[in-house]
């Protein structure tokens, strides 16, 4: 794979329920996170677009947009 190759992850929001995923740059001094919860939209046509993070130490809960995920300058997919 190429050094040029775009700065994002690459993520089915399909399948992004108990994914793991690392911050770049801690969060709350949390740094590990768990796909607790993805918010599915009222209308069943409509796509997703709304996770909730689980800190793995301290069990906070974080709602993010899921598209934020794939900011490879700021999470990285599995627990690093």
């Amino acid at each position: 794979m190429s050094k040029w190759v775009s700065a994002m992850n690459s993520v089915n929001p399909k399948k992004l329920h108990l994914s793991k995923w690392t911050a770049v740059a801690p969060i709350g001094r949390n740094k590990h996170f768990l796909v607790a919860k993805v918010i599915l939209p009222e209308l069943p046509a409509l796509a997703i677009e709304w996770v909730e993070l689980e800190a793995v130490y301290s069990k906070t809960i974080t709602r993010m947009a899921w598209r934020e995920l794939r900011d490879s300058s700021r999470w990285c997919q599995g627990w690093v």
